[in-house]
Order: structure tokens, then C-alpha cells, then sequence
């Protein structure tokens, strides 16, 4: 769902830019909840206030809802058929290939120097293997990469106009 939400909410829409998509599929996966339905609330919020939050939060989740209700209903009668176990196999494969492609959109757009590419290795090494919930992962990462683009060498300690001090 998360490249269909970019390319609605970005590429169509222009709604939100790329760097504030990566924003909101952090600041949703912190949250509890759905990443996409958190992501369009925040967004209905933006665009329309609280009208556009309900709004859209219930436009992202209707269609699931009433599909999965349908599918519940006949998939007891259906499950055992050979055809059927073929199609649920084929609809993983697609949702894993969706999962690396929206992966390597994000590290495309989210990683732009070397301290990124640490901050993202390490974040992926603690998330696989520790048990270290991925709400602390994303919050440390946050925060090292706050301070390390705020204090890194090169950059001006103020942020005042250039040619002042």
C-alpha cells in the first residue's frame, strides 16, 4: 500500500513532498497503529483539519475493510483448492517485491551521505538482531541524526544569515 500511497499522495496530488513522505513513514511506524492510515490522517489533517483526518483515515481503510469482510465470507469454502493457495503464494511474492522497492525508494531519497548509510546499517543490524524494539531504533536513529547534522564539522554553529558571526 505504501507505493500507492506515494504515488498518489506525492507524484499525483503533490500533497506532500518526498522528504516529508519519508517523515510521515517514520513518524507512523512510531505510532501506534497502521503506517498508511496514520500517514493519510496526518495528511487529511494538513490539507482539511480534522474533516480531512476522518476523512481520509476513512478512505484508506473502507475498501480494506469491506474487501477483507467479502474475502472472510468466501474464503472458508475456497481454501483447500489448489488455485487458491497458488494465488495467496503468488500475492506474498508481490507484496515482498512492493516492500524492497518502497525499501530502496526510501533509502534512495533518505540516505545522502556517509553518516547515513552507518546510521541506516546500524538501525538494520539492531532491528534484525536484537530485541530491541524498532520505536527505540527509530527514536536513537533520530536523534543521533539530529545531532549529527546540526554539529557535524563544516556546518555554521548559528543559524544566523551568512557574513554574520
Amino acid at each position: 500500500m505504501l507505493p500507492m500511497f506515494r504515488r498518489e499522495c506525492v507524484q499525483r496530488y503533490h500533497w506532500v513532498t518526498d522528504e516529508e513522505m519519508l517523515d510521515l513513514y517514520a513518524i507512523s511506524q512510531c505510532t501506534p497503529g497502521i503506517i498508511a492510515v496514520n500517514a493519510a490522517t496526518y495528511i487529511g489533517f494538513k490539507e482539511r483539519k480534522v474533516r480531512g483526518s476522518i476523512s481520509a483515515t476513512l478512505g484508506v481503510i473502507s475498501p480494506s475493510v469491506i474487501i477483507i469482510c467479502i474475502i472472510a465470507a468466501l474464503l472458508k469454502q475456497f481454501i483447500e483448492y489448489p488455485i487458491v493457495q497458488h494465488a495467496f503464494a503468488g500475492i506474498r511474492v508481490a507484496v515482498c517485491a512492493m516492500l524492497i522497492m518502497t525499501a530502496i525508494t526510501v533509502a534512495r531519497k533518505g540516505i545522502k551521505n556517509i553518516s547515513g548509510v552507518v546510521l541506516f546499517a546500524g538501525g538494520f543490524a539492531l532491528a534484525c538482531f536484537t530485541p530491541i524494539p524498532l520505536v527505540l531504533i527509530v527514536i536513537i536513529a533520530g536523534v543521533i541524526g539530529f545531532v549529527l547534522s546540526r554539529y557535524s564539522p563544516g556546518k555554521p554553529k548559528t543559524d544566523q544569515k551568512e557574513g554574520q558571526l
